[in-house]
């Protein structure tokens, strides 16, 4: 099995992205996730990127991808208890709300 540790050492939130999947998951100040993945060959199983965008650094948010590069795209993500850790957790309810606002509006032509 291949695991990779997210650490948020930062002082807001750490969105951790699963790709290709496009899933969300949220950490607070000082919390750990683990990501594994059911592959156990020679080849790095995981690849991580570290972005931000001007509106989520004003807004206290920095993000990190983690690409699913072996085994199965659908990993296991648990938390420093061993808990498993589904899409969407501790996302903030004004995200939530700004996100499920842009689905819902109609194209720009």
């Amino acid at each position: 099995m291949a695991a990779i540790t997210v650490d948020n050492d930062s002082e807001g939130w750490l969105t951790l992205w699963i790709e290709p999947l496009g899933e969300d998951r949220w950490l607070r100040p000082g919390e750990r996730f683990v990501v594994r993945s059911d592959y156990s060959g020679d080849e790095s199983a995981f690849t991580v990127q570290y972005w931000a965008n001007a509106d989520d650094r004003a807004a206290g948010i920095e993000n990190v991808t983690v690409w699913i590069d072996q085994g199965d795209v659908y990993p296991e993500v648990v938390d420093s208890e061993g808990r498993v850790i589904e899409c969407g957790h501790q996302r903030p309810a004004e995200v939530d709300a700004r996100w499920r606002s842009k689905l819902t509006q109609p194209p720009v032509a």
